[in-house]
């Protein structure tokens, strides 16, 4: 179990809230972490890089020079990978880049990174509540308050975000925001800063904490 400190909008202390998660054994937590970042990334691959084989490149149908007395290498056809426009050996294809990783395990990497980010965590009260229009500056003052350096990579974590918070942090080139039943591994560990709401702290221990 962890304890995390609950803030209000202005960056008082305003209580404090337990994270209680099942997580991965030390001894097998950071394998089961890397290969749910590698899973990761790599089903974010599109896979469609695709080249020509001497059979695909067009033309070649007759010999480009005589056999002998050129004094040049003989050649049967400009499709050879040795010409310039010719076709490519070996070259990448369409392919999926899927690695498989059952859902037990995509879980508890999940809620293993998470509880390895705990330190990195401020839980805020009524995020945004008083925001009315979209405003790009009152986020990042409220970053500011939160003891957040400008720069730093944060993920804002929030249970049901409204058009206003969206509009609000879409310029934000550092900030990313993010539905709190739509957490991955990768943007846990990436961030610098964890950005959680009181309602998505509770989401998530609603959804993740099935063990």
């Amino acid at each position: 179990m962890a304890t995390c400190v609950i803030r209000d909008w202005q960056g008082k202390e305003a209580g404090k809230a337990d994270l209680s998660l099942k997580v991965a054994k030390d001894s097998s937590a950071a394998d089961l972490v890397q290969r749910a970042v590698v899973r990761q990334l790599a089903h974010a691959r599109q896979g469609t890089a695709s080249t020509l084989t001497r059979a695909e490149v067009a033309g070649g149908g007759r010999k480009p020079y005589k056999q002998k007395g050129t004094g040049r290498a003989r050649q049967g056809s400009i499709r050879t990978p040795l010409r310039p426009g010719g076709g490519v050996i070996f070259g990448p294809k369409p392919r999926s880049y899927n690695l498989a990783m059952n859902r037990k395990e995509r879980r508890l990497a999940l809620r293993t990174a998470l509880m390895s980010r705990v330190d990195a965590i401020t839980v805020v009260k009524d995020f945004a509540a008083s925001l009315d229009t979209p405003k790009s500056r009152e986020i990042c003052d409220a970053l500011a308050r939160f003891g957040i350096a400008t720069g730093a990579k944060v993920l804002l974590v929030l249970d049901n975000p409204s058009e206003v918070v969206r509009r609000s942090v879409r310029n934000l080139e550092k900030v990313k925001l993010i539905a709190a039943d739509q957490l991955n591994v990768f943007d846990l560990l990436h961030a610098t800063h964890l950005l959680v709401s009181e309602q998505a702290l509770a989401k998530i221990q609603e959804v993740y904490g099935d063990g």
